[in-house]
């Protein structure tokens, strides 16, 4: 019984199917200047979820953003983000993200997007 447990486990981990994906929680703090002066910070307390399919990376995350404007008060707001990165040589990985925050009191929603490569020598 045991070692047919180990064996589906090891054929399960070399299959092609989706690699481990989990949730996981990020806090990540946000800091603007413009010269010495100190525009803010935007802190994001997300939660998100992560895996991976064959070259894919992938990740989706949302929660809590608390901006925190210099000399105003702070206010509590929806953000979130999601992600992708594809290995397209050993060496090069490729990657794109898209953002939202929702805005505060009337002001309209915010986006935001990148694309980008990693090249590893």
């Amino acid at each position: 019984m045991i070692k047919s447990v180990f064996a589906a486990t090891a054929a399960l981990s070399m299959s092609a199917g989706a690699a481990f994906a989990g949730p996981y929680v990020n806090v990540e703090a946000n800091s603007g200047w413009t010269g010495s002066d100190y525009s803010g910070t935007v802190t994001d307390i997300h939660v998100g979820y992560e895996g991976s399919t064959g070259a894919v990376g992938y990740y989706v995350q949302a929660g809590p953003a608390i901006v925190a404007g210099d000399d105003v008060d702070s206010e509590t707001v929806l953000s979130g983000k999601t992600g992708a990165s594809i290995s397209a040589t050993e060496r090069l990985d490729i990657y794109g993200e898209v953002s939202f925050m929702t805005g505060i009191d009337d002001a309209d929603d915010g986006y935001g997007a990148k694309v980008g490569a990693k090249f590893n020598f």
